[in-house]
């Protein structure tokens, strides 16, 4: 079973909260876990879909900021993100 105590979502990258979202997932859906696991289980999972969502969210507004012109599709400018903006 998935870890509950793991580190703070906010310190993984997409791939590893996405596989441990994904894990918890699994472990919930086969119900071989005690209740209290299932809260933790779902708590933990809860807060790991939150800071995919997030970071999904991120890289859509990057993904916009880049200037594609219609003539040739290559990019005409690229803007970094500023997450505060």
């Amino acid at each position: 079973m998935t870890d509950m105590t793991t580190a703070n979502p906010a310190d993984l990258s997409f791939e590893d909260a996405l596989r441990q979202l994904e894990d918890i997932v699994s472990v919930l859906e086969r119900g071989d876990i005690s209740l209290d696991e299932a809260i933790a289980a779902y708590e933990k999972g809860t807060a790991l879909k939150a800071h995919c969502q997030k970071r999904l969210e991120e890289a859509r507004l990057k993904v916009e900021k880049i200037d594609v012109p219609a003539s040739d599709g290559a990019p005409q400018s690229a803007q970094a993100f500023d997450p505060a903006s």
